[in-house]
C-alpha cells in the first residue's frame, strides 16, 4: 500500500516526526500543509501527550491533538526496544528530514542521537527544537513557553502598563513562533542538500524564538539602555497606533505616520489637533502619548465600532474591528483566504481546521487531511517500509507497535 502522493511545493519530501506538543508539531505541521509526507512516530502508551489536553474533545478526541497534527500519518513505537529502533531506521532510510523536540539527551539515551543518525543517513536533516538549544549554559533545561516568555523579555513588554502583574501573551508565541523558525531552517537546510547531497542539523529552541519577537523593544534598549515596558495596545515607536473603545466595543487605529494622522483628524472633525505642539510630529505624539489618547478617546466613544469602521475606511485611515476567536474564524477575509477549513476525521467527523497561511500561485499547498488516531497508519506504513503482513501482526502482538482500527 502506498501512500497518495500530496500536493505542494514539498510534494515527495518525507518527514519523520518524532515530537510532541507544540514546536515540533507546528514544524511538521507548515512542512505538511505544503505537500511533505509527515510520518508522526509516537510512543505506544497515551502517544502526543496533547492527546490529554482535553476538554474540549470531540468524540473522544483532543481538540488540541486534531489541531496540530492535521494532515500527517501516525505510527505509534516502542523506542526503547531493540526492534521499534530498527524500524525507525528503515523509516529513515528514504526520509529527507527528521524533527525531534524531546528533552536534551533523550535521543542520545536511545542511541538515536543527531551525530549517530547523521552518520548512518548522511543526507538527513535533523531539525531538534528544545528550550534553550543545543548549546549554552541552559541546554540541559527543560522549556516550556511560560519560561521562556518571561527569560526572553516578552512578559516584561506585555501587559496594560507599569507597576501592573507580569503578563503573558495568550497564546504560546515561542512555541508557535519556534516551529514555524524551525520549518524556515529545515527549508534552508534542503535546499542545501539539493546542491551538496549533505544533511546537517537545524537547531532552534522557545527561548531564541521569544527574543526573535522583541525586535522593536530590542532595538530601543539597545539604542538607549532602557529597557522598554509593557504599553496595553500601545506601539513603542509610533503614535496612534492602539485600540480605542467605541459606543459597543473595541477598534484599532493604525495612524501609524504624518498623513494617516490627519487623515484620522479630519475622520473625527478634530483638525484643530493637527496644530497641538504636543502632536505635531510623532515624536512629540509618542512623548505625549498618554495625552494623545485622552484628546481621541472621547470621539471613539460617540458612535459604533461598524459606524466608525466604515468612516475610517471611507477616510483612508488603516483601522479594523477586535473580533473574538469565533468571529475571526467567521470573518469573510479568514474565509476567502482558507484559513479555516473542513477535513473528516476518522472519529470526530466533519470539523474545522486552520489553514496553511503561505500561498504559492505553482505549487498550492493545503490541509491534507485529518491529524491520525495513535497508531492509525502504522500498518500502512510498516508495509511501505517492506514489513509483509505476517511481520507486523507479530510486532503488533508483542507491543512493539501499536495498531489502532480506523
Amino acid at each position: 500500500m502506498t501512500q497518495a502522493r500530496k500536493s505542494g511545493p514539498l510534494a515527495g519530501v518525507k518527514v519523520v516526526e518524532l515530537a510532541h506538543i507544540m514546536a515540533g508539531p507546528v514544524c511538521g505541521l507548515m512542512l505538511g500543509d505544503m505537500g511533505a509526507e509527515v510520518i508522526k512516530v509516537e510512543k505506544i502508551e497515551g502517544g502526543d501527550d496533547t492527546r490529554r489536553s482535553v476538554p474540549p474533545a470531540i468524540e473522544g478526541e483532543s481538540a488540541a491533538y486534531m489541531m496540530m497534527n492535521r494532515g500527517k500519518r501516525g505510527i505509534a513505537l516502542d523506542l526503547k526496544s531493540a526492534e521499534g529502533k530498527t524500524i525507525l531506521r528503515r523509516l529513515l532510510t528514504d526520509a529527507d528530514v527528521l524533527i525531534e523536540n524531546y528533552r536534551a539527551g533523550t535521543m542520545e539515551r536511545l542511541g538515536l542521537g543527531c551525530e549517530v543518525l547523521r552518520q548512518e543517513f548522511p543526507g538527513l536533516v535533523y531539525c531538534s527544537l528544545s528550550g534553550f538549544g543545543r548549546s549554552g549554559p541552559y541546554a540541559e533545561r527543560a522549556g516550556f513557553d511560560l519560561v521562556a516568555q518571561g527569560m526572553s523579555g516578552l512578559m516584561s513588554i506585555t501587559g496594560e502598563g507599569p507597576a501592573r502583574p507580569p503578563m503573558k501573551c495568550g497564546p504560546p508565541v515561542t512555541d508557535i513562533t519556534a516551529g514555524i523558525l524551525a520549518a524556515m531552517g529545515v527549508l534552508a537546510a534542503h535546499v542545501h542538500k539539493l546542491k551538496t547531497g549533505e544533511g546537517q542539523v537545524v537547531d532552534t529552541s522557545l527561548f531564541e524564538a521569544g527574543v526573535t519577537l522583541t525586535y522593536w523593544q530590542s532595538a530601543i534598549a539597545m539604542a538607549t539602555g532602557v529597557a522598554p515596558g509593557p504599553m496595553g495596545s500601545a506601539h513603542p515607536l509610533n503614535a496612534p497606533y492602539e485600540a480605542f473603545e467605541t459606543a459597543d466595543g473595541w477598534i484599532t487605529i493604525g495612524a501609524a505616520n504624518q498623513t494617516n494622522w490627519l487623515r484620522l483628524l479630519a475622520v473625527l472633525g478634530a483638525e484643530d489637533l493637527a496644530a497641538d505642539p504636543r502632536f505635531s510630529a510623532n515624536r512629540d505624539r509618542m512623548e505625549n502619548r498618554a495625552a494623545l489618547a485622552a484628546a481621541l478617546a472621547p470621539h471613539f466613544r460617540n458612535a459604533s465600532s461598524a459606524d466608525w469602521l466604515a468612516r475610517l475606511e471611507s477616510g483612508g485611515v488603516p483601522a479594523g474591528p477586535v473580533l473574538d476567536v469565533l468571529a475571526m474564524q467567521a470573518d469573510p477575509q479568514a474565509l476567502a483566504r482558507e484559513m479555516v477549513v473542513e477535513v473528516e476525521h476518522t472519529r470526530a467527523g466533519r470539523m474545522s481546521t486552520l489553514g496553511l497561511p503561505v500561498k504559492f500561485s505553482a505549487t498550492p499547498g493545503r490541509v491534507h487531511g485529518p491529524a491520525p488516531l495513535l497508531g492509525e497508519h502504522s500498518r500502512a506504513i510498516l508495509a511501505e517500509a517492506g514489513y509483509d503482513a505476517a511481520a507486523i501482526d507479530d510486532l503488533v502482538a508483542r507491543n512493539i507497535v501499536r495498531e489502532t482500527a480506523a
